[in-house]
């Protein structure tokens, strides 16, 4: 292992049982049991001085502090020092890559180049359940063309019985109906189940027809574009800036179409001249001045990130981390094999409480994340389980309707903090 032998847990702020409602826990100054780093990452200690410092030289130096800063990070060119980072984060060239607005915004900025259906070429390919504002863009950007949203986005669902789509009948649908899909969008891990994509795959086999918690290769992967947010595992902060990649080769055929200022040059951006030239490649996009305090947390994240070897070791203890709380999963009273599951609670079956694990036992076809399947599924009971869980201090999050993922983060996750969750998941399914 490398330094992520011991995590990073003493950089990142925490909150205590009191502060999360942890009423069943009699030390309410104690840290609580976090395990949401797949909906919002801790703050880290970086992000937070960054930030303040940010703060301090707004007061103290106003408008001169876009390009006369005390600590070098002028504001009009704080990307300068993020797009290194990020670039390193997702597998791609500095210059591939932006940090700009917000995830869904930058979805339909790159959609709006790329997605060009004609008459016989106008699906979208895409997983059914798609985080929800994936699913809108889509069939937002879909009505625009005039196409109807049943015909033209295609959505695959996993066989029946299963939770989660096999590689295969991904590649079978690009190959049987590639002449029709205009473009392919998944996401890299699936944020219902936490199932790692194919990313590589896919892409190679879509190109064939069709021409962001793990490591990625974006432009060996010979990916077209790709936008994330960053207020999860790069713990950004709630509404955290965003990112956007998007590959070299589209330099000098996608320009950009919705001009700001920002991704004007930056030699002649503050004469303020009529005419947009924009700044090469996916750069060029950028539109208005980002949010200095935005960026100094993001910033503050990836240095952490970077001090921890950036994306391999850490994915290495996620893998390491992960499985360790599958393992004390299984050894539950209230596990219920996936395999088990419609043999229980099949029509007139059990009503008792259990769980199964609907994410990939495979760890290179999953995240850092665990979704459990609450049993009896329909039954209401999910809710309460995740109530109960807060009460004890264990803050995973819910998915309607029964549904709770628990994602132990590797930059500040521990061994305890998994034996945790797994022992009062077990009082609270026990209290029902």
């Amino acid at each position: 292992m490398t330094s992520l032998t011991i995590p990073l847990s003493n950089q990142f702020i925490r909150p205590t049982n009191g502060q999360v409602g942890a009423n069943l826990q009699p030390d309410q100054d104690a840290q609580c049991t976090y395990l949401c780093g797949n909906s919002l990452g801790l703050m880290s200690k970086r992000s937070q001085t960054l930030v303040q410092e940010e703060l301090d030289i707004w007061g103290t130096r106003g408008v001169v502090g876009h390009f006369n800063h005390p600590l070098n990070r002028p504001w009009v060119e704080y990307t300068h020092k993020l797009t290194p980072l990020m670039a390193e984060v997702v597998g791609a060239d500095e210059k591939e890559v932006t940090v700009m607005a917000t995830l869904t915004s930058n979805l339909h900025l790159m959609m709006d180049s790329f997605y060009k259906p004609t008459p016989e070429r106008f699906k979208i390919l895409c997983e059914a359940k798609a985080f929800p504002s994936d699913q809108y863009a889509f069939m937002s950007q879909v009505l625009a063309h005039g196409h109807d949203p049943k015909e033209a986005i295609l959505e695959l669902n996993p066989r029946e019985g299963e939770y989660t789509l096999r590689e295969e009948d991904i590649l079978k649908t690009l190959q049987e109906q590639g002449s029709s899909i205009a473009l392919v969008l998944f996401s890299g891990v699936q944020y219902y189940t936490g199932q790692w994509f194919p990313m590589e795959l896919i892409t190679k086999k879509a190109k064939e027809q069709a021409v962001g918690n793990v490591p990625l290769r974006l432009h060996d992967w010979n990916v077209d574009f790709a936008v994330w947010c960053t207020y999860k595992y790069l713990n950004s902060g709630p509404g955290g800036i965003a990112g956007m990649f998007m590959h070299e080769k589209w330099n000098s055929i996608e320009r950009p179409k919705f001009a700001g200022w920002w991704g004007h040059e930056l030699a002649t951006r503050f004469e303020m001249p009529p005419t947009f030239s924009p700044i090469n490649g996916v750069q060029g996009f950028q539109q208005s001045n980002p949010s200095v305090l935005a960026l100094a947390s993001l910033l503050g994240s990836l240095e952490v990130l970077r001090e921890a070897g950036m994306m391999y070791p850490v994915r290495e203890r996620s893998v390491q981390l992960t499985s360790a709380l599958e393992k004390l999963l299984m050894g539950s009273k209230y596990f219920v094999p996936p395999s088990e599951v419609s043999q229980k609670y099949g029509k007139s079956g059990s009503t008792s409480p259990g769980f199964t694990i609907i994410t990939p036992t495979e760890p290179s076809s999953r995240g850092a994340q665990l979704s459990l399947l609450i049993l009896p599924m329909g039954s209401g009971i999910m809710q309460k389980v995740f109530n109960s869980l807060v009460l004890y201090g264990v803050i995973g999050d819910e998915r309607q309707p029964d549904v709770i993922r628990l994602a132990p983060a590797p930059l500040y996750n521990t061994l305890v903090d998994c034996e945790n969750s797994v022992n009062f998941l077990d009082k609270a399914l026990e209290s029902l």
